[in-house]
């Protein structure tokens, strides 16, 4: 303990310094080494480097991961999904929301706090300042203090960083929707098209304001996550959370006190506040502000290490377990088991429809009007209109064949193999022709298939009906 007075009393020292947010001020937050601070660097680079970096990545000739809005497709590795299948994208948006309200009504706001685009990015952002102007206390100073060579040079560099950052983000945002060495080529030679100059603004703009001009008041005023979210925790949501048993009442840690005994372990030495990136004081109760990324509990604990007393005065918790109630496993609770049961249906859908997509997919129309032609040999013939898209990377040909329908019935308009390039559609006739003597039904159901010649697994199926006079 002895050891440690002079670590307590630099503390204190730093704390005359710092002014608590109220929302007019911009937060410098300190940075402190930690679990919690590891594991949010760890989270935030893990979710977002590769995010960044795939649509670089080459896969069988083209980009690994594109939205390609010109072709209404989206290319992730050997997957291709189409407008067709926009109904595994509405289950994942469903299951995405499920999943959300999961961990929100768990662990509280832990996306914002480990994952979130906004907080990722002023977490970066607040290092470059930190790099460039120094600690906060350093960084307050700078700001009130008056324009000078030094003055400019850090705030200049500090800027050109940032906006340097937030339109290599804006680039890396555009190239999901298009080539991304195309589109360096484009950029470098000045050629991108109007659109490809006002996403690249726009998106360059807003990662400077939000992430470098307004910061953590997104997080407090703006963000609608943190209004709704309040409806999904509960008493027992697991959140960084300050036990006010042990730390009341609280009070400055003086050698020598005699009320130290009546003392709570809390020592008033405010660095839980100076390291919140929304400046959120925890020990007034859990707030809108707080985005549970659990710096707080790194800053206490090394507090309490430094005074010899047990850690965990600032941990995650639930309120109920601070204020005592009873605490029941979250298994218990019957709303977990129907939102799992809402997330498994929907990722089992996603699963069946990208392991059940066609190479090739088929969409035969028959002819309303007329409905059939006799022709002047008595035989009943029907006109289908077919579209036929082929997904695969390869050009093929296709053969059209029927199962059921009528006995001695001709195929026409298909004698010859119709070819379909790679990732395209066509539209070709056919022409379906009974001899009258075997039609014993007005409505007959056959089957089209379509296979390509040489690879029996590209192919399709397409049932409809053989329409023909009332009998």
């Amino acid at each position: 303990m002895q050891q440690n007075v002079g670590a307590i009393t630099a503390l204190y020292q730093e704390l005359a310094s710092y002014p608590v947010n109220t929302g007019e001020k911009t937060v410098h937050a300190k940075r402190m080494p930690g679990f919690f601070r590891s594991l949010r660097t760890f989270t935030q680079m893990g979710l977002w480097l590769p995010l960044l970096l795939l649509p670089y990545l080459r896969w069988n000739g083209r980009q690994a991961i594109l939205i390609d809005i010109d072709h209404s497709q989206f290319h992730g590795f050997n997957l291709t999904v189409r407008p067709d299948e926009i109904w595994m994208l509405m289950l994942l948006s469903l299951g995405g929301s499920v999943l959300m309200f999961m961990v929100t009504n768990i662990a509280s706001r832990v996306w914002c706090g480990y994952f979130c685009f906004q907080s990722t990015w002023v977490d970066l952002f607040t290092w470059i300042e930190a790099k460039v102007e120094g600690k906060p206390s350093a960084r307050r100073g700078l700001a009130n203090a008056p324009w000078n060579a030094d003055k400019i040079l850090r705030k200049v560099s500090k800027h050109a960083i940032w906006f340097g950052v937030s339109l290599f983000t804006a680039i890396s945002f555009s190239i999901w929707f298009v080539d991304a060495f195309e589109y360096w080529n484009k950029l470098l030679h000045l050629q991108l098209p109007r659109a490809g100059w006002v996403a690249l603004a726009l998106i360059t703009g807003g990662t400077y304001l939000y992430a470098g001009l307004m910061r953590e008041q997104m997080c407090q005023w703006m963000c609608p996550y943190a209004r709704f979210q309040s409806v999904m925790a509960d008493g027992q949501t697991v959140m960084p959370i300050y036990d006010f048993n042990r730390g009341e009442p609280r009070g400055k840690l003086r050698k020598g006190d005699e009320t130290l005994a009546k003392q709570g372990d809390c020592i008033d030495c405010y660095q839980c506040v100076q390291v919140c990136p929304t400046g959120v004081d925890i020990r007034q109760g859990h707030q809108l502000g707080c985005i549970t990324c659990g710096l707080c509990i790194d800053a206490c604990n090394s507090v309490m290490d430094k005074i010899d007393k047990p850690r965990g005065l600032i941990r995650y918790a639930s309120t109920d377990d601070i204020e005592g109630k009873p605490v029941t496993m979250r298994f218990q609770n019957p709303l977990l088991w129907v939102n799992a049961a809402i997330l498994l249906a929907s990722c089992l859908g996603v699963v069946y429809g990208l392991t059940h997509m066609s190479s090739v997919t088929l969409n035969v129309r028959p002819e309303r009007q007329p409905l059939f032609v006799r022709m002047s040999d008595g035989a009943i013939q029907n006109r289908y209109e077919f579209k036929l898209m082929n997904r695969t990377s390869r050009d093929i040909q296709i053969a059209v064949t029927t199962e059921g329908g009528i006995k001695d019935q001709l195929i026409i308009g298909s004698e010859k193999p119709i070819f379909v390039p790679h990732e395209r559609g066509v539209s070709f006739t056919v022409f379906v022709k009974a001899p009258a003597r075997n039609i014993a039904m007005a409505v007959t159901p056959i089957k089209f298939h379509v296979e390509s010649l040489g690879d029996p697994t590209v192919s399709a199926d397409y049932s409809t009906l053989f329409n023909a006079p009332a009998l």
